[in-house]
């Protein structure tokens, strides 16, 4: 503002804290307060966003990108009242820095994501599209910004504008690229990695031309001066990558597999992060160049990189980071772009934009002999834009380069792009879904063909799971089958929103591939070691594989991949684990909701695993397995299918199986509870359970490791006494959902309806036992309204009911 005689007066400089409101002070006059409330709004608004927009499948970064535009003078920023209180101008120098800090660090964890080795076995097919997806767009870009300097960029430098505009269009955003690829399941595909690999190259190739631009951006008046820039940006490059790698090994020499970083290494670490991005910033090509430098150098191999994403991204990436997208909201005006010319403009460079990369990557992937299906994809999805866009625009309209109405269309431009992604994605491209070999003949344990091939898909979270369901597969090896037992283990990992690749994307890129000789965590390791050890000791196939999806849809990754297989019986995991005084606590309550999706959903029959240390904490050896294992059968498919796996099981020669058949007393039918079944199929559904037990009857006198039991009761308090008398066995197998009169009394409001009657009592506090119990339900295309409201929440529930009442 202008003081009386003409001076420039500027506004005093922000003290840090205030003294209080009783003290009669505006904490909004102050820096920290008034910081502490910009950043509660923005963490507000874009999760909110972010919530809103979860349903259209659209990364995290399209709600920061529109929370950021809706707090600035496009919106919310409109009311002058709004702008001055919370965003002051006074304010952004604090809020720049504490955004462009955040910024730093998240630029070294995506260096971090960069894996230079994998990027060396680029294949021809990658790198050629990948160069296509950049030489076509930056030419075109370079042929929209004649037509922009014309118009609304007059006065501009033209050598810069040029190349700041065929930077903006070419860009492909490798982070936001693959958070879509694993929410659209594609990592794993052809297209997935064909995109990952040629973005990564687009990356690099990204950098390299941004540092251009920032080098002939400066404001010094001699071309020598841009040369210096760049000579000495190459110098610090080569410098970095010979100084650096040899220091970061020596650190992860010092840092043995399986126990935490050093505290001094992690600082080291992040403090020449911040001394190479004052570095980069002193020649005059930004402070991020020096971040993401050292990102790229950091040894992928070893606990270091994981340590490092996991101490620095959730503050960074959660807190600091959005403050990045306010500060480039507030200088994006979009009420700048007026009239016919300036919207034209806005179509022609979306237009440009998509029209560049799409064509570009599709001809070169046709070329490559790419089917079209997927090349359209690719050419959709290498079109995706995100934060690195958006720093290139900052970085422009920093340097001026880029006027106000420029600068709003092209983050228009980078927004529209991106959100464009997902929907079409799915609506070009549909990966045709494995066939199970063979036409999937046996979706069940109960088959005619005893001596055929059992097929499992047995599922395990962490370590904790592995014991147990090692003896579980050695119990059921079948050994007097032909063709025996084939088993898939398959380690079920979590996507999270997390935006690094550290922990999410690369991971992702293993999802369905094996784990064995994966550099991961100690706990993989041992998991690896366990299965191994185990396949070398037995005769059983084990395959190993990987489930990494965000726990919404891990179930389809799990039934998926059970179709695929041609599995007959899929094991999980109960969502508890029991502690050490014997009762289930909650392990994850996310896990719960997996199991009722598979149960719901699955190809094949379930087993859900209640384990009390199946067979103790070890592998038991073949020769030492000694067990018992319990089937309590009331009637019914699921109760049959418990039998089958039973009978299986004996096959053995260290198991017992005592099948205890459950009968009401004659006199006190229809008494015990009164149950809503039709006559006809109550006696059709007694005939088959009889006909099922006499075939496992007659195998009793040929096996003398069976033993057949009849348990004639009155009540349901008789039952239950009844089934505490077989407690020190090693399992129970149960049936999910049995039939009859028996069955029925048994049902009460329970905590894990999806367990059954049965399945309920045996977990319950009040039931005490060590027995594991293991609760099978079998395959049928269409689950019973009764089985499907077991799945299902209260309020689900009542709607089911109601559906059923209404067809009724």
């Amino acid at each position: 503002m202008f003081g009386s005689n003409g001076t420039v007066k500027c506004p005093s400089p922000m003290k840090a804290t205030s003294n209080g409101v009783f003290q009669g002070d505006d904490p909004l006059d102050y820096a920290l307060p008034l910081a502490i409330l910009q950043i509660c709004i923005v963490l507000i608004l874009s999760r909110f966003l972010a919530y809103i927009l979860k349903p259209l499948r659209q990364p995290r970064v399209i709600a920061e990108i529109v929370g950021g535009i809706l707090l600035g003078p496009s919106a919310l920023g409109r009311n002058k009242s709004f702008l001055n209180t919370v965003f002051p101008p006074r304010s952004l120098t604090v809020l720049d820095t504490l955004a462009n800090l955040g910024l730093l660090f998240f630029l070294f964890l995506v260096g971090l994501e960069l894996d230079l080795k994998s990027l060396r076995r680029t294949g021809k097919k990658s790198l050629c599209i990948a160069l296509a997806g950049i030489s076509v767009p930056f030419v075109l870009g370079i042929g929209v910004s004649f037509i922009l300097r014309g118009s609304v960029s007059k006065g501009v430098s033209e050598g810069p504008f040029l190349v700041f505009m065929g930077v903006a269009l070419s860009i492909t955003a490798f982070p936001v690229l693959a958070r879509i690829l694993a929410e659209l399941k594609l990592l794993t595909t052809d297209v997935g990695r064909i995109a990952m690999s040629a973005a990564a190259v687009n990356d690099v190739a990204a950098w390299i031309l941004l540092a251009l631009a920032i080098a002939l951006s400066g404001t010094g008046r001699s071309p020598l001066i841009s040369l210096w820039v760049l000579l000495c940006g190459a110098g610090f490059v080569l410098a970095c990558t010979f100084i650096v790698p040899p220091l970061f090994k020596r650190m992860a020499q010092h840092c043995p597999e399986g126990e935490p970083v050093d505290e001094v290494y992690v600082c080291a670490i992040l403090a020449s992060v911040l001394a190479a991005g004052f570095v980069t910033d002193t020649i005059g090509i930004h402070a991020l160049f020096g971040a993401f430098v050292v990102g790229v150098l950091v040894p992928k191999e070893g606990p270091i990189a994981a340590s490092l994403v996991e101490k620095v991204e959730d503050l960074v990436s959660g807190l600091l980071l959005p403050l990045y997208f306010v500060s480039s909201g507030l200088k994006t005006d979009v009420t700048t772009i007026q009239g016919a010319q300036s919207w034209g403009l806005l179509v022609l460079v979306i237009f440009t934009a998509c029209f560049g990369k799409i064509i570009g990557t599709v001809v070169v992937s046709l070329l490559s002999k790419v089917p079209f299906q997927e090349a359209i994809a690719l050419g959709v999805l290498m079109n995706t834009k995100g934060l690195v866009e958006l720093i290139v625009l900052n970085i422009g309209k920093d340097r001026g380069v880029l006027n106000d109405q420029t600068f709003a269309i092209l983050v228009l431009m980078a927004l529209v792009t991106t959100f464009m992604t997902t929907p079409i994605v799915l609506a070009v491209y549909k990966p045709a879904k494995q066939l199970a070999k063979a036409g999937y003949k046996h979706r069940t344990v109960q088959r005619n063909d005893t001596s055929s091939q059992l097929r499992m898909l047995v599922c395990f979270h962490s370590s904790r799971d592995i014991p147990s369901l090692i003896n579980l597969i050695e119990a059921s090896r079948g050994i007097g089958k032909k063709e025996g037992l084939r088993v898939y283990a398959m380690h079920l990992m979590e996507l999270s929103e997390r935006s690094s690749a550290m922990l999410a994307v690369h991971k992702a890129r293993r999802n369905g591939l094996p784990f064995w000789n994966s550099t991961q965590n100690s706990d993989s390791t041992q998991i690896v070691v366990a299965f191994e050890a185990f396949q070398q000791l037995s005769k059983v196939s084990i395959r190993p594989t990987t489930a990494i999806s965000p726990m919404s849809n891990m179930h389809e990754d799990i039934c998926n991949s059970a179709y695929s297989k041609g599995a007959a019986m899929i094991i999980l995991p109960f969502h508890k684990h029991q502690r050490l005084d014997g009762h289930l606590e909650t392990t994850r309550a996310d896990f719960r909701h997996v199991n009722r999706k598979v149960l719901e959903h699955a190809p094949c029959s379930v087993g859900l695993l209640i384990d009390r240390g199946l067979g103790g904490p070890t592998h038991i050896a073949a020769s030492n397995v000694n067990s018992v294992m319990t089937v309590l059968f009331f009637g019914g498919h699921d109760d049959h299918e418990a039998l089958a796996y039973g009978a299986w099981m004996a096959e053995h020669p260290g198991i017992n199986l005592i099948i205890v058949r459950f009968k009401l007393q004659p006199k006190v039918m229809g008494e015990v509870v009164s149950i809503n079944m039709d006559d006809v199929s109550n006696a059709e559904e007694s005939n088959f359970d009889e006909e099922i037990l006499d075939a496992y009857k007659k195998n009793v006198s040929e096996h003398s490791s069976i033993t057949y039991e009849e348990r004639v009761v009155s009540t349901a308090a008789e039952t239950t006494e009844a089934i505490r008398e077989y407690n020190r066995c090693n399992l129970f197998l149960v049936g999910r959902m049995p039939d009859g009169e028996l069955a029925a009394a048994l049902k009460t409001k329970c905590e894990c309806p999806e367990l059954g009657p049965i399945g309920s009592l045996l977990t319950s506090p009040t039931f005490s036992t060590t027995a594991s119990v293991l609760v099978v339900q079998q395959y049928h295309s269409q689950l019973s309204t009764h089985a499907l409201a077991s799945l299902k929440e209260e309020g689900e529930v009542e709607d089911i009911n109601k559906d059923d009442s209404d067809s009724n």
